[in-house]
């Protein structure tokens, strides 16, 4: 690629995923461009390594100036409201991304997307992020759609209440479905980034190292904890409840909520698991990681 590596620019560098892609990136010999909303948050030993621009995605015109001269993108649209509606929020993200690809010129985009943006509608949240693959196929250049599955990290808000022995969810509890470390995501991401060897629209599931249930993720939790950790199925009701008190307005929980709801039943992900798109790290090794 030569000199081309000099241009990547990365969305949310100290995010899950976003912090291991500048990590590789920069082991990789190069020196990314960083978009950040508060610059001051990034650590001092990585700033040393990166070009930071401040930046608020949802502003296009500034995500415009800040990816002139680009020609590789890593995109995540970072959690937002319009009116309240996360959905439209993410719309609104994907609209800049589009726009900085097409005035710029950005060759090749890597944008984290989810399992569940196939459905295009009905699958809560997730639906911005379909918006968003729409927005960013309408341009016409290379792009390339990490569908991921859940998030290891999506148990740190209840660590608490692991700790405590419970572990609750709107999801069934006998529902399998992919589960994934994002620092494994970051390594995809980031190889992609460096690659030459894909063009058009691509599609490819993150889908880690295998199909959960909540059962059995509350009982690779009780084993690395050394306690047991029960499962509790929340109705609709209490889950809404809980996320009100917590602070939540009506069109974040309804985003949230959709999720379980859309890819909960009849959901099969257009990207099947193959070797391409099952990663390495298993819960109990993140567990053993993250929360001992």
């Amino acid at each position: 690629m030569g000199n081309r590596t000099e241009r990547i620019v990365v969305t949310t560098p100290t995010g899950h995923v976003g912090s291991r892609v500048v990590r590789l990136l920069v082991q990789a010999g190069v020196r990314p461009r960083v978009l950040m909303r508060h610059p001051g948050r990034l650590d001092d030993a990585v700033r040393e390594l990166v070009d930071v621009v401040q930046v608020d995605q949802g502003d296009a015109d500034a995500v415009v100036r800040a990816t002139e001269g680009a020609d590789r993108l890593f995109w995540v649209d970072p959690p937002a409201l319009v009116d309240g509606d996360p959905v439209a929020g993410y719309a609104l993200m994907g609209a800049s991304a589009a726009r900085a690809v097409v005035e710029n010129g950005i060759e090749k985009t890597v944008f984290l997307s989810s399992g569940g943006a196939e459905k295009r509608t009905g699958a809560g949240e997730i639906d911005g992020l379909a918006r968003t693959e729409e927005l960013l196929d309408a341009t016409g250049a290379d792009v390339l759609h990490l569908r991921c599955g859940y998030f290891f990290t999506n148990l740190l808000p209840q660590l608490d209440e692991i700790q405590a022995g419970t572990l609750s969810t709107l999801w069934p509890l006998d529902h399998a479905m992919p589960w994934v470390d994002p620092r494994d995501i970051g390594e995809v991401a980031a190889l992609r980034l460096l690659s030459d060897d894909w063009s058009g629209r691509v599609v490819q599931a993150v889908h880690g190292p295998e199909d959960l249930t909540f059962a059995r993720v509350a009982e690779i939790l009780g084993a690395q904890l050394g306690r047991d950790v029960t499962p509790i199925h929340l109705s609709d009701r209490e889950f809404r409840n809980a996320l009100r008190s917590a602070g939540l307005g009506d069109g974040q929980i309804d985003g949230i909520a959709g999720m379980a709801a859309g890819l909960s039943t009849d959901y099969i992900p257009e990207d099947p698991r193959t070797l391409l798109t099952t990663t390495p790290t298993t819960l109990a090794e993140w567990v053993c990681r993250q929360l001992r």
